[in-house]
């Protein structure tokens, strides 16, 4: 009998030959938090390790605007992915895809990316590990990655997953987060909130997480290998206090920039300004440099990276990562050489394309930059 043959393997998502994400679903996690579920259009497979990010290329105010986010969904299923949006007060990001984007509607999308990430697991050391996740507002992402994937995976860690909100309302995956915790799971979860809100049955721990607080959470905290997200005050104030303990900082790991206080940051200052007159640097200094757009020249020195000599010069360039890895500073270039060294921010056919990552791009000539 002749036996039908097997079908093609599903490739890899490859946003270097199809960087088309189609949303499939959107769903509400709090008042103010959705989470976006995407696909690629013909049938691909997301490979990512969790606590990764992808950068979206997404239409907004008649031009192009990049950001990146967390994804939120597990590495163990990998025919979808997922991120998790909190609406920021005058943010033009997140609330055009809180407003606007539906299921059915395309964006396009570079990544996954990221060292935020335990490794592989198991397969690193041979056996279960002792975490302790301490995440703060939507800085839940990447850690709700890692403790989906390990539970898809079966991977016996011991985990102690602490989440600080405002409000019990403002707990982001709460259910699935205490459903995750039943008999004969190794994860234990912990809800800090600063005030109860409406709750009034509230049972859980109340005011901001201390050394104090963690000390009742997860006394034994000091054999555990930490994993801390949030906003930077958050991240500040937990590893101030572990550093007073005595923590081995060396098992300490922290997400390294934070895309919600970007978007934040960059909405308050897209207020239409008057370009500031046109005034060239010495030439001996350094290389000149010319943003097209906004009419601003300055100086950049051959030892160091353009958005740091712009920095130097007064002029805001949007970037978050510092080091060729999120894409935010992309850019195109109009006339001139650099020396690029990326870390995957950027794909092969956009440099083709002329463009350029000004954190980590650095002068060889004069340059023209469309900014």
């Amino acid at each position: 009998m002749q036996q039908d043959a097997a079908p093609p393997p599903v490739r890899d998502w490859d946003p270097e030959t199809d960087d088309t994400l189609v949303c499939r679903a959107v769903r509400d996690e709090t008042h103010d938090v959705k989470t976006f579920v995407f696909a690629p259009r013909r049938p691909c497979l997301f490979r990512f390790k969790p606590g990764q990010f992808i950068t979206l290329e997404l239409p907004i105010g008649g031009g192009t605007v990049q950001r990146s986010y967390t994804v939120s969904s597990s590495a163990a299923r990998p025919h979808r992915l997922s991120i998790t949006v909190k609406r920021v007060p005058g943010g033009p990001v997140s609330n055009w895809l809180h407003d606007t984007l539906k299921p059915g509607d395309t964006i396009r999308a570079v990544g996954p990316l990221g060292e935020f990430t335990p490794g592989d697991s198991l397969r690193d050391s041979g056996a279960p590990r002792k975490f302790l996740f301490l995440s703060g507002g939507s800085g839940i992402t990447p850690l709700m990655s890692m403790t989906r994937t390990f539970d898809d995976l079966g991977e016996d860690h011991d985990v102690v997953f602490v989440h600080a909100a405002r409000t019990p309302a403002d707990i982001v995956f709460r259910r699935e987060l205490d459903a995750l915790t039943g008999p004969g799971r190794r994860l234990r979860v912990a809800h800090v909130c600063e005030g109860i809100g409406n709750e009034t049955h509230w049972a859980g721990f109340t005011g901001r997480l201390s050394l104090p607080m963690l000390g009742l959470i997860a006394p034994d905290f000091m054999e555990r290998e930490i994993y801390v997200c949030g906003p930077g005050p958050f991240m500040k104030a937990v590893r101030a206090f572990l550093e007073e303990s005595g923590f081995d900082m060396n098992r300490y790991h922290q997400e390294s920039f934070n895309f919600e206080e970007l978007s934040a940051e960059l909405a308050a200052g897209e207020s239409p300004v008057q370009a500031a007159p046109i005034q060239e640097a010495p030439p001996s200094t350094g290389f000149r440099i010319e943003f097209a757009k906004t009419a601003r020249i300055f100086t950049c020195p051959p030892d160091m990276a353009l958005a740091d000599a712009a920095s130097a010069a007064d002029i805001r360039v949007p970037t978050s990562c510092s080091r060729g890895l999120c894409g935010t500073c992309k850019t195109k270039l109009i006339s001139g050489t650099v020396e690029m060294n990326h870390t995957g921010g950027i794909r092969k056919r956009e440099i083709d394309q002329g463009l350029i990552l000004l954190c980590c791009s650095r002068p060889t000539s004069d340059l023209v930059i469309e900014r």
